[in-house]
């Protein structure tokens, strides 16, 4: 029987999976990161994780899939745009194939998440004939993936799905990659907490913020107001572009229930298209989409 092999390469922790043929767990396994301790360190940790399993399953694998932050620049190989900056720079792809000795595939972990919801998810249940569906994943950072008839897309230059940082306001705060007023910098998790603190002259996680507003807080809804447009904004050039089937949200930012009424509205009233049809659904697999998406590649 064919098994798939799947790890999620993460800030703080290295989890893998074994799933079978019906897409069932056969073992999950988790190993903390350590990614202060450098780059081969990181890679040992990846392999520790792989032998791991196979002791516990008594299986080997013939290939593995791995979502990791960031891409893999298209004519060097090497990982660019990392948020975990060690990584950045390094032949991770050539090097885990080398340690491993097996077929290695990587993609940016938003990837995984989109692949996972249209294959295992949300998307597979109930929207299961999609061919175009885009993955959000909106927390710390917001990012997306694309999967087009079961495959994901990762463009030219790998960077495919990328909307967090489209830049819908040149005035915009400073982001990391550069670039003045990207998404990421209006609709993060810690973007939205800096823009209630603006309007309030207080400080508040997100979900103190969401509840605040649910009792009535004018500041909450102020800050509420201004996640709904920006998330039109933003996505709204999505649709207009891609023209996706079915869009899936990810994220801690993405449990904020206004996103699948106002904010679909702000989405329909940006879109060159004048109306909406495009389903905006929640994910349903959590924190094991990404592991269980590395394993489908």
């Amino acid at each position: 029987m064919q098994h798939y092999w799947g790890i999620d390469l993460g800030g703080t922790k290295v989890e893998g999976v074994v799933l079978n043929q019906a897409h069932e767990v056969v073992v999950r396994h988790r190993l903390p990161t350590e990614a202060s301790k450098g780059y081969q360190h990181i890679l040992g940790q990846v392999v520790k994780c792989i032998r791991e399993m196979q002791e516990q399953t008594g299986l080997t694998p013939t290939q593995v899939g791995m979502g990791a932050p960031g891409s893999i620049d298209a004519v060097t190989g090497l990982q660019k745009n990392c948020n975990t900056t060690v990584l950045i720079g390094k032949p991770m792809q050539a090097d885990l194939r080398d340690l491993l000795g097996v077929p290695l595939t990587i993609t940016n972990d938003a990837n995984c998440f989109a692949m996972a919801e249209a294959s295992m998810g949300a998307v597979k249940q109930d929207y299961p004939d999609a061919g175009v569906v885009f993955g959000i994943i909106m927390g710390t950072g917001v990012g997306g993936g694309i999967v087009i008839n079961g495959k994901v897309h990762d463009g030219r230059h790998r960077i495919a799905g990328e909307w967090g940082h489209s830049v819908v306001d040149p005035a915009g705060p400073a982001c990391y990659c550069g670039k003045t007023g990207c998404v990421e910098k209006f609709i993060a998790g810690p973007a939205l907490e800096r823009y209630y603190q603006s309007v309030s002259g207080k400080t508040a996680r997100l979900k103190e913020i969401v509840q605040m507003t649910a009792d009535g807080d004018a500041h909450g809804q102020a800050t509420m107001d201004h996640l709904m447009d920006y998330f039109g904004r933003a996505l709204s050039n999505v649709v207009n572009i891609l023209d996706p089937d079915v869009i899936v949200l990810g994220g801690g930012v993405s449990n904020i229930d206004q996103l699948y009424t106002a904010g679909r509205q702000a989405v329909e009233r940006y879109t060159f298209n004048g109306e909406l049809h495009t389903p905006i659904i929640k994910a349903s697999l959590g924190d094991s989409a990404g592991v269980f998406g590395a394993a489908l590649l």
